[in-house]
């Protein structure tokens, strides 16, 4: 008993069939009888844009080797501009050729890569162009020239619109060609974006790529800050919180602070009176406030505690200071 054959299959009756065991037989009925229907679905396979080109003969100049790049550029900008794509990033191939070793007639290919990273995606021929024959004008190799290739990696090109008080960088690549030689001098972990730590840790932050990407600034109050400014409490003592003049009913006196960048290492003088020498903050110490006890990152290697204090010195200045590790340092000055 059962069904043996495709015809035995075919002949039940459809319906029947249907109510019994569901639709998944009625698509095996169906392809019995020929009557299923399977639709192609075409897959168009990722164009590659890869150029190359084996020389003829060895050449050990410049000028033929950038005379093909440029038409490799021309090529690939002329392929990716067909589909509305850029060029995100080159890679070179140079193929040479050694001579032949311990004795065999066939010689030996090595091949230098060098991947391109473009700040701003481009399709400019002559930006790339100069791209690579900087980097060539430089390049030196033991061994003759046989074979060159060029790879372009793809990217859509970056659209954005822009706010009223928006507006794009004129010359992108000169800017990131700066900062490359910014990063040169400096070191590439000072230039970049500095972006705040997740801590409270005074002044704690990293510096990570730039990226140009404009954004609206958020609304900030009047608080009477400026850049570089913490907002101060209410002066700690009486005469940085004069009493309400006429016509200021419970008006107070708001102060910031005057943040150094980096601190100055300072001492604290305790024989007799309390003076404190800083750089060119330095005076007795006549009034006090805290210790403000800080800590943090206690569960890693990147612990950190340190005690503030408000200091009044005789001069009238108000200073805000710190100390860590039995080291002092001014933070900054009120104002």
């Amino acid at each position: 008993m059962g069904i043996h054959t495709l015809g035995e299959l075919a002949a039940l009756d459809k319906e029947e069939l249907r109510n019994r065991l569901g639709t998944d037989a009625v698509r095996l009925w169906e392809r019995a009888n020929g009557t299923a229907t399977r639709l192609l679905k075409f897959v168009q396979p990722p164009e590659a844009f890869d150029e190359s080109f084996e020389f003829d003969h060895e050449i050990e100049t410049a000028e033929p080797l950038l005379f093909i790049l440029r038409r490799f550029l021309e090529q690939l900008a002329l392929r990716l501009s067909a589909i509305y794509l850029v060029a995100k990033e080159l890679t070179l191939r140079i193929s040479f050729s050694n001579p032949p070793q311990d004795g065999s007639a066939v010689a030996d290919k090595q091949t230098y890569e060098r991947v391109f990273k473009i700040p701003q995606p481009t399709n400019d021929v002559d930006l790339l162009f100069r791209m690579l024959q900087t980097h060539l004008e430089n390049f030196k190799s033991e061994y003759p020239i046989v074979a060159v290739a060029l790879t372009a990696q793809p990217i859509r090109p970056a659209s954005q619109q822009f706010g009223l008080f928006e507006t794009a960088l004129r010359n992108p690549q000169q800017l990131y060609e700066t900062l490359a030689r910014l990063s040169a001098l400096l070191g590439s972990d000072r230039v970049g974006t500095p972006i705040k730590e997740e801590t409270h840790r005074p002044d704690a932050f990293r510096m990570e790529p730039f990226e140009w990407s404009p954004r609206c600034e958020p609304h900030r109050q009047s608080t009477g800050t400026i850049a570089g400014e913490t907002p101060a409490t209410t002066a700690k003592n009486p005469s940085s919180s004069p009493s309400p003049q006429n016509g200021e009913k419970g008006s107070t006196r708001r102060v910031v602070l005057r943040r150094f960048r980096p601190a100055l290492s300072a001492s604290l003088f305790t024989s007799q009176d309390r003076h404190l020498q800083g750089g060119n903050i330095a005076g007795k110490v006549v009034g006090q406030s805290g210790p403000f006890l800080l800590s943090g990152n206690w569960w890693d290697e990147k612990s950190w505690m340190r005690a503030e204090w408000d200091l009044q010195l005789e001069n009238g200045d108000l200073v805000r200071v710190h100390e860590a590790e039995a080291t002092w340092e001014v933070d900054g000055i009120y104002d």
